[in-house]
């Protein structure tokens, strides 16, 4: 699955526990008619691919949803989603200030002849 959209945080890399567990969070904004806040997390070797990438950009990332089960002390279980990203691409935006001008409508002579002579020259 894919997101696009612009990227409205980008959080540290933190390191959990002492097996050294990585994980970078992300918020991005779609672009949408209803547009949401979607946090996605990169975990472990993926943290590093949000290192060139910077709060206002548009970008589509690459994610897979991932869900758990937990009980917790009372005996209910519950439930939790998250989006873990995998890939991450800038999107070029041209707007109209980037996009090259227009050049003029070039000056051209008529053709010679009357307007309203239809040129035929089929052999028949």
């Amino acid at each position: 699955m894919e997101l696009s959209g612009k990227i409205k945080w980008i959080d540290e890399t933190k390191t959990y526990g002492n097996n050294g567990f990585r994980k970078r969070e992300l918020v991005i904004t779609t672009e949408e008619q209803y547009p949401q806040n979607i946090l996605v997390e990169f975990i472990q070797d993926k943290c590093d691919l949000l290192n060139s990438y910077q709060v206002g950009q548009n970008v589509k990332i690459g994610i897979n949803i991932r869900g758990r089960e937990w009980v917790n002390p009372q005996g209910e279980t519950k439930y939790f989603n998250s989006v873990q990203g995998w890939r991450i691409e800038a999107l070029e935006n041209i707007s109209t200030s980037e996009m090259p001008p227009i050049p003029p409508p070039s000056d051209f002579e008529p053709a010679e002849g009357d307007p309203n002579e239809v040129d035929d020259d089929l052999p028949f």
